[in-house]
Formats: structure tokens, C-alpha cells, sequence
């Protein structure tokens, strides 16, 4: 079986959304006048400052009733609606909903995800729980104004009431946005990475980085790890067909320049894309931080003389710049230690049609015509996609469900401790819903008017 893009579109590798859905964002701080606590006005309470502060000066403009923002994160924050949707009420955000994390938990800031979105304290996220808000700036709340919601929080997360001292407010630090550099291998292994650039405000940047990888001999990694500064949506990286020997295969892009996929005037540039017919699929991410691990005595190979085509796709929707940096760490091993080489998973269908307004679900199979062990899966759908379900398919027709990720932005990796044997005439099976609010047809494409749907992964 072959694992490199399967499709008549094969050219096209997969591009990820230029909208990213804000789920929280927040900036200003208050006055800094004494609040008594016996006023229980639901126009004068804590949460009406929260409200009036945060909420309607920084999220209501993507959060109320008839964005697509708030189609697609199913919150809205006006001040009819944002209590009843925050307190109590179970996060899509995957990982959060995985540690039981609704958006805010009462009594419980630690264990809510607004409170999270909103930390920019180095050190703070041991989970990535999506894009820190507020998204595309170098600045997050002041520190009085995380302090004053967690309180709140902490205090119950009541509807009306003053429960907590404006005093916090006073404090208009801001939270330290700095970011932590991936360091390198200290073991064997290497560190290649696409250079720190900007992105200019209200626009977008994806952009290709042509590394050479410099071994004299084969690489076997067990170990990818990446890091990526907040505001990307995913790091790819590709090697070369080289069984491809006709343009544009027969040629290599410029080592180590930027190579951005549109012109200044938001054209595409074909002449950058064209390497995109020869990508295969190497490792990717769509988190901030990612660490994968192959099992004991399993490895990609990368041959002699490698190179890789890093891709790295950013929003801006500030006012200012947003720098976009990424770094990628492959750990290897000698090749006694190898007794299995494995191979990376890239199962698309370029060939599905979305009629306008109305809600679509379909089914694609991917048959196995070898044996074939599946060690980890991950999905790929854009903004309208609600709902990816990988499910294995027996040669019986029985069918069990073995991934499920309803975060289009964000979808986890999942790792299978006990791997997954497909046997021929076995197959994956990819159950992709999505919800096409839009008053046009949209079917497979680049931008993010269009939509995906691929498996990635990897398997021997």
C-alpha cells in the first residue's frame, strides 16, 4: 500500500483554514473604584464587569448571534446570552473536555477553560488548550484582570452580586507574553526550525522554509517534537517524492528562503506551490507544543542527504504584528536499535461536494491491500467541519470507532498503546461531518472558503 497522498489532486497537499475560530478573547481594565458587597444588581455586579469590560469590548465583535464565529464555536457572548454559555457548560475544546474542563467551572479556576485562555503565565499550560486569547497580540489581559476572574470564579461564578474587591484591578501589569525557545537534543538527534517573522495585522501568513537536513547517512527517528509561537494553526513537514523525476520534481526549492504561498495582493503564488506536487507527508502538528514518540524498536527513516519543506500557516486578526516562529526536534537512533521502519499515513478525499446551508456527512473508505499496523492517528477538516470520526472497517463489514475530534482548530493526536493491525480488506474509514452555512457549494480547496478531509498518521 502506498502512504503518500492518494487522490487525482495529489498535487495539492493539505492547507489548513485561514479562519481560526476565537473562543474567549479579553483586554481594558476597570477604574479601580471600590465595589460594595451588597449591591446584587445584575447590571452592577462582578460579572457585569466582566461582561461590560472584557467580554463587550473584546469578544462580542466575533461572538454574537449570526457570526460565523459564533456558529462555529457555539458561543455567544453578548449580555443576553454569555453567563448561560460560560458557567457550567461543557468545552469543545478537545483536550479541555478530555480533563473535564467546561468553560467555566464554579468554584474552580484552575479546572476552567476560560481562566486558562486567558493565562499567558510562562509555565502556566501543561495542556494546550487551544490559541491563548486574546488572539494575535503580543499582550494578554493585565495581570488585575486574570486575578479579578479567577476570584470571581472562585467565588462561584455568581450572576449578580459583588464578590470580588476591584482593588485587583489596580494591578494593570501586563501578563508576560514571552516565548520559551524548543530546546535542542541533548541525546542524538537534531534541531531544524523556520525563523521568526512577522504577520501583519488583519491578514494572514503561510509560508514554506526549505531545510536541508545535512546527514551523510540514514536518520531513524523515534522522537518528533515541535514548538510553535500562539497563533498558528499547524507546522508541516514534508520530504520529496523521489520516484517523481518530471518538473517540478526534478528541481528543489531555494534552501532557507521564505517562500510564501500568496502575493502582496493575496493572489496565489503558483511558483511557490509548485513543490507541493512532490510532498509527502513527514510529521505535522496543529498544536502549540507536540511530542510524539514511536514505540520501543520503531523509526522513521530519513535517507542520506534529506531534506524537508517546513509549512507553517498563521492568522492576525490585531491590530498590530504577530511574530510567527517555529521550531521542530528530531531525536534518532542508531539502526541496531531499530527493528521496524515505519511510515507516515496520508489518506484524502479531494472528491466531496457541501451544498449551501445544510448540514453533510460523509463517509470515505480507505482499503488496505497490505498488512498494515496503524500506530497513531490524527485528523484534518477546516471551519465548517463539526464532527471527524475514524473508524476501523473489518473485511466482514463490522466496524468499531477508533478516533473522534470535534475541534477543527485544534484535533489531538491520537496515540494507540495497543496498535492498530489491519489485515487486507480491512480499512479506515473517515466520517466527516460538516455544517455549511453559507450560501454557496464548497467542496475540497486550499483557502479557507474551501474545505478538507484527510487522515494523517503512522503505521508500518
Amino acid at each position: 500500500m502506498s502512504f503518500t497522498y492518494m487522490s487525482s489532486a495529489r498535487a495539492w497537499m493539505p492547507r489548513v483554514s485561514l479562519l481560526a475560530v476565537i473562543a474567549f478573547a479579553a483586554a481594558c481594565g476597570g477604574d479601580g473604584a471600590a465595589e460594595s458587597t451588597t449591591n446584587t444588581a445584575a447590571t452592577d455586579g462582578t460579572f457585569a464587569r466582566i461582561q461590560r469590560d472584557i467580554l463587550d469590548k473584546s469578544c462580542v465583535s466575533c461572538h454574537r448571534a449570526g457570526d460565523a464565529n459564533a456558529r462555529q464555536s457555539q458561543l455567544v457572548l453578548t449580555g443576553d446570552s454569555a453567563y448561560a454559555q460560560l458557567v457550567g457548560v461543557a468545552s469543545l475544546q478537545q483536550f479541555a473536555r478530555a480533563d473535564g474542563f467546561p468553560r467555566v467551572k464554579p468554584s474552580r479556576a484552575d479546572s476552567s477553560l476560560l481562566y486558562h485562555k486567558l493565562s499567558w503565565v510562562p509555565g502556566h499550560h501543561s495542556r494546550d488548550y487551544g490559541q491563548l486569547m486574546p488572539m494575535g497580540t503580543t499582550k494578554g489581559v493585565t495581570a488585575g484582570q486574570l486575578e479579578y476572574v479567577r476570584r470571581w470564579i472562585e467565588a462561584g461564578a455568581p450572576r449578580v452580586g459583588h464578590v470580588v474587591d476591584t482593588a485587583v484591578l489596580a494591578d494593570v501589569r501586563l501578563q508576560s507574553s514571552s516565548f520559551t525557545p524548543l530546546a535542542a537534543p541533548t541525546a542524538a538527534g537534531l534541531q531544524l526550525k523556520v525563523d521568526s517573522f512577522a504577520v501583519s495585522p488583519g491578514s494572514e501568513r503561510e509560508l514554506f522554509v526549505y531545510r536541508r537536513v545535512g546527514n551523510a547517512a540514514d536518520l531513524y527517528v523515534t522522537r518528533i517534537q515541535s514548538r510553535m509561537r500562539p497563533g498558528s494553526h499547524h507546522l508541516l513537514m514534508y520530504t520529496f517524492d523521489e520516484s517523481r523525476t518530471a518538473f517540478p520534481c526534478n528541481q528543489r526549492p531555494a534552501a532557507n528562503t521564505v517562500r510564501d504561498i500568496r502575493n502582496a495582493d493575496g493572489s496565489l503564488n503558483i511558483a511557490n506551490m509548485l513543490p507541493m506536487a512532490c510532498h509527502v507527508f513527514f510529521a505535522g502538528a496543529m498544536t502549540q507544543d507536540f511530542d510524539y514518540r514511536f514505540p520501543p524498536g520503531v523509526a522513521l527513516r530519513l535517507p542520506a542527504n534529506a531534506s524537508l519543506d517546513f509549512n507553517v500557516h498563521y492568522v492576525n486578526r490585531a491590530p498590530i504584528d504577530l511574530p510567527g516562529e517555529a521550531f521542530a526536534n528530531l531525536y534518532t537512533a542508531d539502526r541496531a536499535q531499530v527493528q521496524t521502519v515505519a511510515r507516515t499515513l496520508n489518506l484524502a478525499n479531494t472528491n466531496f461536494s457541501l451544498p449551501p446551508k445544510q448540514r453533510t456527512t460523509i463517509r470515505t473508505v480507505f482499503p488496505m491491500a497490505v498488512r498494515t499496523t496503524v500506530l497513531g492517528l490524527t485528523s484534518h477538516m477546516h471551519a465548517l467541519g463539526e464532527r471527524y470520526e475514524i473508524r476501523l472497517r473489518r473485511a466482514d463489514g463490522t466496524e468499531t470507532s477508533v478516533y473522534v475530534n470535534t475541534d477543527w482548530e485544534h484535533p489531538g493526536f491520537t496515540n494507540f498503546e495497543t496498535p492498530l493491525v489491519l489485515q487486507p480488506g480491512d480499512a479506515l474509514v473517515s466520517v466527516v461531518t460538516w455544517n455549511n452555512v453559507t450560501d454557496r457549494t464548497i467542496g475540497f480547496g486550499l483557502l479557507s472558503s474551501d474545505e478538507m478531509n484527510i487522515i494523517f498518521g503512522y503505521a508500518y
